[in-house]
């Protein structure tokens, strides 16, 4: 195991990308705070991670809540170094046309995968400046970059989130802290295709119908990890990942 004097919170930890990536930067050395809504997820997970040997704190929140995320911020005091902030919590519902999508549906994708972004980058700028070598990654998606039929309200927020991060990287250069984004495309997880369609396995499973190897949350977390331990003057401004049976959002090879 690599040896780190330096902390790595990661938000969405409850499952997933998120997961796999607090995991992931665990075994690279980090030690690792897990937040998300989901106390009993996190906590459980901090368990394995310690029991293995890692470094692990739970700490449960609500990305969208600022105050939370201001009293969070302030919590960190007495943890190794703050030198990594991976931006992962967020996520998709509906699939419904501009015409027919309800207002509610996109304001909480804009809420989570903006908003709530905003709300940990904020509170948690200072310190990776003053650690003089910090890093702020904001997980994306290959929506943010290509519409389609189907996706406005996702895509919407997933470009809101790809523009923070490119507007982040030019109004802070100079500092010691590079702003990575990773786009991934289509990634099986347990839980998002069921999330985006309201619980409806039927219709989750059909994402995937066909592809043989979609990426996973592992594929995503080790991207995710190589670019964050990259030497400190190397900046990964940009990663998009697809797995190879996806050419585009609207390109996927299907053996049925």
């Amino acid at each position: 195991m690599a040896t780190r004097t330096a902390t790595a919170v990661v938000t969405g930890a409850s499952s997933g990308i998120g997961a796999a990536t607090a995991r992931q930067l665990a075994a690279a050395g980090y030690h690792v705070v897990l937040t998300a809504r989901r106390k009993d997820r996190i906590e459980a997970l901090a368990a394995e991670l310690t029991a293995a040997g890692h470094t692990a704190t739970a700490h449960p929140l609500d990305v969208t809540d600022r105050a939370a995320v201001d009293a969070f911020a302030a919590s960190l005091d007495g943890l190794p170094t703050l030198q990594v902030l991976v931006n992962n919590a967020g996520g998709a519902i509906g699939a419904e046309s501009v015409a027919t999508g309800d207002p509610a549906d996109w304001r909480t994708m804009y809420e989570v995968n903006v908003i709530g972004t905003l709300n940990m980058t904020q509170a948690l700028l200072p310190a990776l400046t003053a650690s003089g070598d910090g890093t702020v990654v904001v997980v994306s998606s290959t929506a943010g970059h290509a519409t389609y039929e189907g996706g406005a309200g996702y895509v919407a927020a997933k470009n809101g989130a790809r523009v923070l991060a490119e507007t982040l990287r030019l109004e802070i250069v100079g500092q010691p802290v590079r702003v990575i984004e990773i786009a991934p495309g289509m990634v099986r997880t347990e839980e998002f295709a069921k999330t985006r369609f309201r619980g409806d396995a039927t219709k989750a499973e059909k994402v995937y119908e066909g592809v043989a190897e979609p990426l996973t949350a592992d594929d995503v977390a080790d991207t995710i990890t190589w670019a964050v331990t990259r030497p400190s003057h190397v900046n990964v401004d940009l990663l998009v990942l697809r797995p190879r049976a996806q050419a585009s959002n609207t390109k996927v090879h299907r053996e049925l």
